[in-house]
This record gives structure tokens, C-alpha cells and sequence, in this order.
């Protein structure tokens, strides 16, 4: 086994924040739409009014009407009408995101997220801002690895002003001296903030070891120095080559029919570059050869990343690897790494893991936080928990409990105009087809326990594993002694 040590990284902070965006995939059993979402963020309630939930979530999978509308110009968005609030909510995304990056201003994406709401055409900073918050209209923006995305929320009374103001923000970004500095300094408090995190230092050290020298291995909201380094002719070349109706896609709902749907999307997007610069990507041939890497940090507990290669969307198995994941680890209590982990042996309180798609590479990670002293003995547990289920498989109660829960939560993320939006888009973006809300659960209840015993050859083996350790950890063989 190959083994890596990373020295030289002590800190004084002690404090074990949660994770933030990327590393959110760590507790997550696995974003279903395919759309980064650990990254993209994007809200998904008005900041002025708490949404109504807008009928009841079950009805809403088992038969709810999709509708595909193209607007005369060809842009196509997907309908969800609901006229019993007077409630519009907008999800867009743009392929590309921070993958986009060019080399040296890693970060432009999500800087870009947080200014194109800062002012646009003859409305400066303050003046947009202002007119949003008189209408209650919301919009925000978030840059993840694979896409840039948008979020609306407005009344019905104001949908034409509000669908304006995000056009504008589209296609006439200011990018003025105070907003670009103000958002600048924000970032790099972020950064020097996250640079003393123990779990923003694990993931970036894995992504780093995972994804190599592809676009994915960077830091997608950028360094101290690529962020200081971009300009408002970056952002401005960003717009023009990421920004377009080729890549684009809309997700509707609530107070709006198809014919003015179709000419807001005219309106609003029709001004747009027809298509993106191009970009070429390779797929991520994610290693199996096993790693261990660890950053000495002097702090009480150590923080465990371990993972490897995965399965992609489209892949036959993807399903019952999804059920095989909640088993393991994406269950939460449910999950027999926590059975193993905490409640026998009071190793930690949480361990999960996750099965993670980007558009280039499919990969699974687990995570655990425990004393430096115990440290091997979990990450052993771990390792013994995934090679006994794919020797074993799953039991068929182990089976019946996952197909019930994740077809019975499944409605819970279409609660609500913004939920419902957030999802479609995410479908979108990864290709599922316009029914897939009422498809989806037969594809996991059509899972058998032969087809997870196969999913299960195929990733969570314990001797291909990229392992990250951040902490002082004892009893872990390494090649070379680690240093204070």
C-alpha cells in the first residue's frame, strides 16, 4: 500500500465548524438530481414571507403535471402552475461554473455569484438592491463546479419587473469599484476563515489527491491569491463566454401559465450569446491505488475523509449502489457504519457516507471525526464494514427498510414552489427525463438484493480507498514519522 504524509500544517484553533458547501457531501447520502448541490446552494424560500406549501407533496410526485414550454425564440423551460398563491418561484443554471475558472483566477465564478446583484444597466449597487427590496422580489446567484446558477422569488403583481431585473442582471452587469471590493474582501475573509477549518482543510487535501490536476481539484471559491487577482474585465469575460441559451435551463412554478412563461423567457433570456465559448473536459479516472494521507494539526480529535471511485448517473447500477449507500453509511442512524462506529464502541457521533456526480467524475466519500488514539481503530472499522458487504450483501430487512425510506421521503423535496423549482432544475441539468418525479421510485423499488451484492463490487472497496487525516492521530503505519 502506497502511503503519503503532509507535514507542517499546526494550528491553534481547536474549533470543529461544520462544513461548508463542498464538504457538505461528507453528511449527505447523495444528491439524486446530479446537480452539484453541495456547492450550488441556491435558496429556496422568499426572504420576506415564509412559502406556503403549495399541495400536498405526495399528490405532487404520484401525478403532478410537468409542462415543457419553448417560447417562440426556442428557449424551453419546465412548468409547474400552481394559482393558489400568488407566488412565482425561478431556478436557471448554466452548464460550466467554476470548472470554468481560467488557470490562476480560481474563484471567479463564485465571486461573479455574488455580483451580478450588485448593480446592472443605469441601476448602481444600491439602487438594484433598493428596487428589489421594495417589490419582495428575491434573486440570488451561486457558483458550484458544474454550474452557475440563479434563484427568483417574486409575487405575481411584480413577476414582469422582477423577470426584468434578473435580464438585466444577465446581460448588463455593472461591476463597479465598491461592490467588486466589498465582495472581494467578504471572499478572502471566507478563505482565511475556512484556511484554519479542519474539514475545509481535509476536503481540500482530497479533492486535491482525488481529482488531480483536472479543473475539479481546484478551489472552486478560489485562493487568497487568485482572488485577489481578478478584475472586472475577468467577471465581464466570464459573463460572455459561460452565460448562454445554449446551456441554459429553467425550472418554473407556481402563479404563471405557459403563454406568459413563454414570453418572459424571450424577454429575459433572448438576448443572450446563442452559445457558450467552448470548453473542453476529460472524464476524471478517479485512482483506486490506495492513499493515506495525513496533516498534522494539533487538536484533540482528528477528522477522517476516505473515499474513492463511484458511479455515474446513468450508470445501470447507480440505483442499487443507492440503495447499498444508505445501508452502509447514508442512513444516519440507520446506517450500520453507526451502529458500528458509535452506539457499539462510542467511537464518534456521526458517520456517514455519500455517493457524489459531477458532470466528469462519480466518486463516493465517507467521513468520521474521532480522538486522535481511536483513529485507526474507526477508519479499520470502516474498512471492515465495506469489504463484509461485498462479500455478504444486505440482508432482504435491510433491503425493505432503504426502498421504504428513500421512496417514502422521496415527496419531501417537493414541498414547496422553491423545493419543487430547485429540483426540476437539478433534473435538468443532468439530463433525467421530464417524468422522472414519477419514475424514480419504481427504479429503486425494481432494486434486488443481487443487484446490490453486484453494486457493491464496484465501489466501497476498502483496499482502494484515498484516506485524508487531519489531526494528530496515533497508531496509523505511515512511511515517514509525522512532524509537529
Amino acid at each position: 500500500m502506497k502511503y503519503l504524509t503532509v507535514v507542517g500544517l499546526i494550528a491553534g484553533s481547536l474549533a470543529l465548524a461544520g462544513c461548508e458547501q463542498e464538504a457538505a457531501t461528507d453528511n449527505a447520502q447523495v444528491n439524486e438530481s446530479g446537480a452539484d448541490m453541495v456547492e450550488q446552494a441556491v435558496e429556496t424560500v422568499t426572504s420576506e414571507v415564509d412559502e406556503p406549501v403549495m399541495a400536498p407533496a405526495e399528490s405532487f410526485t404520484s401525478g403532478t403535471d410537468i409542462k415543457r414550454v419553448i417560447s417562440p425564440g426556442g428557449i424551453e423551460a419546465w412548468l409547474v402552475e400552481e394559482h393558489s398563491i400568488p407566488l412565482i418561484a425561478v431556478e436557471i443554471g448554466f452548464k460550466g461554473g467554476a470548472r470554468l475558472d481560467p488557470d490562476g483566477k480560481e474563484g471567479l465564478a463564485y465571486m461573479l455569484s455574488g455580483l451580478l446583484d450588485e448593480g446592472a444597466g443605469d441601476l448602481d449597487s444600491q439602487t438594484f438592491q433598493t428596487r428589489l427590496e421594495d417589490l419582495a422580489i428575491r434573486l440570488r446567484f451561486d457558483a458550484g463546479r458544474d454550474g452557475f446558477y440563479g434563484s427568483l422569488r417574486t409575487l405575481t403583481d411584480n413577476r414582469d419587473e422582477a423577470f426584468r431585473l434578473l435580464k438585466m442582471a444577465l446581460t448588463e452587469p455593472r461591476f463597479d469599484e465598491e461592490p467588486v471590493e466589498r465582495i472581494r474582501s467578504q471572499i478572502l475573509v471566507k478563505l482565511n476563515r475556512d484556511a484554519g477549518s479542519p474539514q475545509q482543510i481535509a476536503r481540500k487535501r482530497w479533492n486535491e489527491e482525488i481529482f488531480g490536476d483536472h479543473p475539479y481539484g481546484r478551489q472552486s471559491q478560489g485562493t487568497p491569491d487568485s482572488v485577489s487577482s481578478i478584475t472586472a474585465d475577468d467577471l465581464r469575460a466570464y459573463v460572455g463566454a459561460g452565460i448562454a441559451r445554449e446551456n441554459l435551463k429553467v425550472a418554473v412554478v407556481g402563479d404563471i401559465d405557459s403563454e406568459t412563461l413563454a414570453r418572459l423567457l424571450d424577454e429575459t433570456f433572448g438576448d443572450l450569446p446563442a452559445e457558450p465559448a467552448p470548453a473542453e473536459f476529460s472524464q476524471v479516472e478517479i485512482s483506486a491505488d490506495p492513499k493515506l494521507l495525513v496533516v498534522e494539526r494539533e487538536q484533540p480529535q482528528s477528522i477522517v475523509l476516505l473515499g474513492g471511485p463511484g458511479l455515474m448517473l446513468d450508470d445501470p447500477d447507480f440505483f442499487p449502489a443507492y440503495v447499498l449507500n444508505y445501508v452502509v453509511g447514508g442512513g444516519g442512524f440507520a446506517s450500520r457504519l453507526m451502529e458500528e462506529v458509535r452506539e457499539k464502541r462510542g467511537l464518534a457521533y456521526g458517520v456517514s457516507t455519500g455517493l457524489a456526480t459531477l458532470d466528469y467524475a462519480g466518486y463516493f466519500i465517507g467521513s468520521v471525526a474521532t480522538e486522535n488514539a481511536r483513529v485507526s481503530e474507526s477508519i479499520d472499522i470502516i474498512k471492515s464494514e465495506f469489504e463484509k458487504v461485498r462479500s455478504e450483501g444486505i440482508t432482504e430487512e435491510e433491503l425493505r427498510n432503504a426502498k421504504t425510506y428513500l421512496t417514502g421521503s422521496f415527496p419531501l423535496r417537493f414541498d414547496s414552489n422553491s423545493k419543487i423549482a430547485n429540483q426540476l432544475v437539478g433534473y435538468q441539468l443532468v439530463g433525467r427525463e421530464i417524468d422522472y418525479i414519477n419514475t424514480r421510485n419504481g427504479k429503486i423499488e425494481a432494486v434486488t438484493l443481487e443487484d446490490v451484492k453486484r453494486a457493491a463490487q464496484r465501489f466501497m472497496d476498502p483496499d482502494e480507498l484515498t484516506i485524508v487525516v487531519v489531526g494528530q492521530p496515533e497508531g496509523l503505519e505511515t512511511d515517514a514519522p509525522m512532524q509537529n
